[in-house]
């Protein structure tokens, strides 16, 4: 989600205060089942020991209030997690759908700029904004599209089983072209 004033990055920070834009780590756990959905996940942070378990463990907490209801699309969601350089944490769940439809529902929690209530990394709420992720957690979005095709739309009998083992590797949210 946004990188708010004060952290390296963002328009309108002080010069003094500026950081040239870096990429993230980019790290990919096994997928799990949430709710009757296989769900492949990603983790962005730029901290190299990963996001916090208690931050990681809310955020999942929080899934099941992201998912839409069963409609016959083959039950699959991709997550990113992204703990931000300040307090703030973001779970981006982007569902499949009619078919070839991305449903997306996001969680935030400790940015009191999208309506959080504190700067608890772990306390995650939903906000009411029309952003579907900021520049370190938009990479996995074109390989999951891609891999959605190659797996269930392409084959005359789909491979649920195949889209889940295909992910990015981890390494970095650039350098991916």
């Amino acid at each position: 989600m946004p990188n708010t004033p004060g952290t390296p990055g963002t328009p309108g920070t002080p010069a003094t205060a500026f950081t040239p834009f870096a990429e993230k780590l980019l790290t990919v756990p096994p997928p799990i089942e949430v709710a009757g959905r296989h769900i492949k996940r990603y983790h962005v942070t730029a901290d190299p020991g990963g996001i916090a378990p208690d931050v990681e463990e809310a955020a999942y907490a929080m899934l099941p209030k992201l998912l839409p209801e069963p409609d016959g699309t083959p039950p699959a969601t991709f997550v990113v997690l992204h703990r931000g350089g300040d307090d703030g944490a973001y779970l981006n769940a982007y569902s499949w759908v009619w078919d070839n439809v991305l449903h997306f529902r996001g969680a935030a929690a400790g940015q009191p700029v999208l309506g959080c209530p504190d700067r608890d990394p772990t306390h995650f709420v939903t906000p009411d904004t029309p952003w579907i992720g900021c520049v370190w957690e938009l990479p996995p979005i074109l390989h999951e599209r891609d891999a959605w095709v190659r797996h269930l739309l392409v084959p005359q009998v789909p491979d649920l089983n195949a889209y889940l083992a295909d992910s990015l590797p981890d390494g970095t949210t650039g350098d991916r072209s």
